[in-house]
């Protein structure tokens, strides 16, 4: 007992970094506290000084003076943080909060954006706010002249091919019409745009209209693009009568041409079904083979949702021009599916017809039903079984079969249920889009048919400048050069690495020239197996956290190879899909879920493309500062794909892009930030008028009359 002369009785209350107490010696670890045992009495005979530490007897009148003092204190106190607040508040009023800005945030922010439908020009006239902003230092700028009506008249917009001509006819099937009810009676809504552009819109920084086919010489505003699935007229009417506090000038020359339709007894997946119905014989090989007429491809668009996800108005409108655009109008070429991942593993839907088709009525839109399929991950458990071997890191601390880290499984999975199609188009729930389905996602798919292999992987790392770059040409002999400049040696063909077992690439993916001797013609022609919609980088020249998430190979070995490409959104070919199921059942090979698809095609050989559409930043970057930041970071830290990726938050494009959202809400005619709003846009230039916009993430929407 000497040694408990020694002790401070207060160390007893010190907690240590590790949060557990310090503890006396001699004390049995598993005993309760010894503060509240009985040795402490003997110890006073033995250590008197502890007899200052017991409570003090003190008079009432001191008690009520010692409450008078703590209450004065508090009262100070509180009217001093009170206070605090209130400046706080009104510094951020003024804007006179002040935060640490990132270095793109020091660039003029771009404004051209709000330009609306009275300030329209041919695009033969148009001047973009960039050019206008070098003009003005010229003192040469075309600025926008407003007038009380937008002074041109919208038209349909129709990208599809001319089904009736002759030349259509010669190579492929008839196309039958379809409509949105049985009896054949309610044909099918068209969009409209507006033949030009606001004069001083601002231009993409990424991606080119011109390169992907696209038309670059229109617009679309709200009415002409989501009026006609129910936007602007009354519930009673069917509609979905959200714009009743909108911006309206020009719009009823919409309505001279385009009737209402009562969308409250349609059934999407009844229309989607019979269309294909009476089209199938463009899509069947053998009938195709017998009338020497070309098979057209398939496409599933699968839209990743959820159980309780709730789906609103706009979103609604959204889900019926992808379905009308793209499944009805071009005669069944597309089917739009919902693959709804079941939170509750609980739930027996695999057990009972009642209760799967019961979940889908809880969680899906009457007018969406007949189109869903359900999954969850106590299937993809039993789908993919465990054990997943030599895993190198799992920095989200979830399970394998996780949906976070294997959404990718559910898409395997429907890709060997429904065998039928020839390609598989993963989207998500917070993507819109501007413009039109149909000519987004055909121009991309035959853009990318027409890609050579050579110098493709490297080309679909960086981001395409055209204002820098200039044409597609130029950029595709830049990045030849660097190649020839740099130690690292191009993608061409199955990449040779050691490893302990891999399926064997399919034999048209090995090139019969040398990397040398093509002339770009390997490839072109050949259909992609991989489209995304972010460049496909190198995870390894990164600190992007998930890089390391790889499972099944040799921890022995040096890492393989890997491709990644943020964002799931993407375009995968059968033979993908069937390749990615076979990697993951049979070898248990796995990666993190947006490096999974393009490492096996790059494994395996298989072409895979960035589509470069159009990206738009909410500041005017220097453009060589732009090129150096997004494409040639100095340090694996730096790269936009790991810590510097806040330089993605003022783009219209990435998984936390915060300027997406912010657009979109303002085309809806809503405020955002204080800024816009419906009378924002009747006393300037009248409603948003924008160029087709990949937007992505939108998290939740609002629309005129509604904002901050």
């Amino acid at each position: 007992m000497a040694r408990l002369s020694q002790l401070n009785p207060r160390k007893l209350f010190i907690r240590t970094r590790l949060h557990s107490y310090e503890k006396l010696p001699t004390v049995d670890s598993q005993s309760s506290s010894p503060i509240f045992n009985g040795p402490l009495k003997s110890w006073k005979t033995r250590l008197p000084w502890l007899e200052r530490w017991r409570r003090p007897r003190m008079s009432l009148s001191r008690v009520i003076m010692l409450m008078l003092t703590l209450l004065f204190l508090g009262s100070m106190f509180g009217t001093a943080l009170y206070r605090r607040h209130r400046s706080d508040d009104e510094k951020r009023k003024q804007g006179g909060s002040k935060k640490e800005l990132y270095q793109w945030e020091h660039y003029p922010r771009l404004t051209g954006y709000w330009n609306g439908v009275r300030n329209l020009v041919p695009s033969s006239e148009w001047v973009s706010e960039q050019e206008s902003v070098q003009s003005i230092q010229n003192n040469s700028s075309k600025k926008p002249v407003k007038s009380k009506e937008p002074p041109l008249d919208p038209i349909p917009f129709n990208p599809y091919p001319d089904y009736s001509s002759e030349a259509y006819l010669k190579e492929h099937e008839k196309v039958e019409p379809c409509y949105l009810d049985e009896e054949g009676k309610i044909g099918l809504p068209d969009v409209y745009a507006y033949p030009g552009i606001p004069q001083n819109m601002t231009a993409p920084f990424f991606g080119s209209y011109e390169e992907l086919g696209m038309d670059p010489n229109v617009c679309f505003e709200r009415f002409g693009r989501l009026g006609p699935y129910g936007y602007s007229y009354s519930r009673d009417e069917g509609g979905l009568e959200l714009s009743s506090q909108s911006e309206t000038s020009g719009v009823d020359k919409i309505w001279n041409h385009e009737k209402k339709i009562d969308y409250r007894n349609v059934q999407w997946g009844n229309a989607q079904k019979a269309c294909y119905e009476k089209n199938k014989a463009r899509f069947d090989k053998n009938a195709t083979a017998e009338s020497g007429k070309k098979k057209v491809p398939r496409h599933a668009y699968i839209l990743r949702t959820w159980t309780g996800y709730k789906y609103s108005d706009y979103q609604i409108l959204s889900l019926r021009a992808m379905i009308n655009e793209l499944a009805l109008k071009s005669g069944g070429e597309y089917d739009v599916h919902f693959l709804i991942h079941v939170k509750d593993d609980s739930i027996p839907i695999w057990s009972s017809d009642a209760v799967y088709q019961q979940t889908i009525h809880d969680n899906l839109p009457k007018e969406f039903w007949g189109m869903a399929t359900l999954w969850s991950e106590q299937q993809m458990r039993t789908y993919y079984p465990e054990p997943w071997p030599n895993n190198v890191d799992n920095p989200a601390n979830a399970p394998v079969n996780s949906v976070y880290r294997s959404a990718h499984f559910a898409l395997q999975w429907f890709g060997q249920v429904h065998p039928e199609y020839d390609f598989y188009w993963n989207w998500e729930m917070d993507l819109r889009l501007s413009g039109h389905y149909y000519e987004f996602n055909n121009r991309i798919g035959e853009w990318a048919k027409d890609q050579p292999r050579k110098g493709l992987w490297e080309r679909s790392s960086r981001y395409y400048i055209p204002q820098l770059h200039g044409s597609w040409k130029n950029f595709t002999d830049m990045v030849q050069a660097e190649i020839f400049n740099s130690d690292e040696k191009p993608v061409w063909g199955p990449p040779q690495f050691d490893n302990t077992g891999m399926l064997e690439p399919p034999a048209e993916a090995f090139p019969n020239n040398t990397y040398a001797q093509d002339n770009y013609v390997w490839g072109v022609g050949e259909e992609a197996d991989l489209i995304t919609f972010n460049p496909i980088f190198d995870p390894a020249k990164t600190n992007w956290v998930f890089r390391n998430d790889i499972t099944g190979y040799d921890t022995e070995l040096p890492e393989p190879p890997r491709r990644s490409a943020i964002i799931t959104v993407s375009r995968l070919s059968k033979r993908l899909v069937d390749i990615m199921h076979r990697e993951t059942y049979h070898m248990k090979h796995h990666a993190f879920t947006e490096m999974w698809p393009p490492t096996i095609a790059l494994h395996h050989g298989l072409k895979a493309v960035y589509a470069p559409h159009a990206i738009y930043l909410n500041h005017n970057w220097p453009l060589e500062q732009l090129d150096n930041t997004f494409n040639r970071p100095s340090l694996p830290t730096e790269s936009v794909f790991g810590w510097g990726e806040h330089n993605q938050l003022g783009t219209t494009f990435y998984y936390n892009a915060a300027f997406s959202a912010n657009l979109w809400r303002r085309w809806l005619g809503a405020k955002e930030a204080h800024e816009g709003g419906a009378e924002f846009e009747e006393k300037g230039s009248g409603r948003l008028c924008i160029r087709p916009i990949l937007f992505h993430p939108v998290k939740f929407e609002k629309g005129a009359g509604e904002g901050d």
